[in-house]
């Protein structure tokens, strides 16, 4: 049967492969890859296959190279870094393999914003602050529903997660504390090349985030992270694991 796996490699740390990825990448016969958004660790699991920088390659080259390859019945992987489904183009490449009758299959993987709260030591949902995480990116070249304006997205003060925005900083925040958004004071987090040997991570405000990014040099491939989850001065403790909670495993001790 000719089939696609479309596999993420998670956020840098080799450590942080999924066993399946892992597995599909050592047997791949080609791998169409993420360019130097996958560290060279991970793609040297790639024994014997043939490896394709998709950096270098448009559209068209890389659906070729998916298609020709499967037709081939070679065990073909398109890696990306994260997981696929986030901030990917997958959709298109498995709507087009389908015309061939090829079949596709994405493996998930860590995604850096995951990786991102993990190195800041925090959770992105916690009782009595927020819920709810928004997940976006600022508009440049890519436009975005009006909806979905950074200055409408924040007047709900959830956590705020951006991708591919770092290099538009000054703008986010500038659209970010709008009226009816978040106060200057809010704590912002942005976490470069989250998991890699070289992360960084810059801790600061929406006050001052602008300038310590500027002097720390960070103009890609990071994380933003917006929200009082940040080192929170308050926050409540979950019912799930108090003594007068009742659920359907556990009787409360009060009842």
């Amino acid at each position: 049967m000719h089939k696609v796996y479309f596999v993420g490699c998670g956020p840098g740390d080799p450590d942080l492969l999924t066993i399946k990825a892992m597995k599909l990448i050592k047997s791949a016969d080609v791998v169409v890859y993420s360019g130097s958004l996958i560290p060279s660790q991970i793609t040297k699991f790639c024994k014997n296959g043939k490896l394709y920088d998709a950096s270098k390659l448009i559209r068209e080259e890389i659906f070729d190279l998916l298609k020709n390859s499967a037709q081939q019945n070679k065990l073909v992987i398109r890696l990306h870094d994260g997981d696929p489904t986030i901030y990917g183009a997958i959709k298109e490449q498995i709507d087009n393999l389908s015309k061939y009758n090829i079949k596709s299959e994405i493996i998930p993987g860590v995604t850096s914003f995951l990786a991102s709260a993990a190195s800041i030591g925090t959770q992105l949902t916690l009782p009595g602050v927020t819920q709810t995480i928004i997940i976006t990116r600022a508009e440049s070249r890519t436009k975005v529903p009006v909806k979905e304006k950074i200055s409408a997205l924040a007047t709900h003060n959830a956590t705020m997660v951006f991708y591919l925005s770092v290099h538009l900083l000054s703008s986010i925040v500038e659209q970010i504390t709008c009226d009816g958004g978040y106060a200057k004071s809010t704590p912002v987090a942005i976490v470069y090349k989250a998991s890699w040997q070289d992360q960084k991570i810059i801790i600061g405000t929406l006050n001052d985030i602008v300038q310590k990014a500027h002097g720390a040099k960070i103009t890609k491939t990071a994380i933003i992270i917006v929200g009082h989850i940040i080192n929170p001065h308050t926050y409540e403790y979950t019912k799930l694991y108090d003594k007068k909670f009742t659920h359907s495993f556990r009787r409360s001790k009060y009842n």
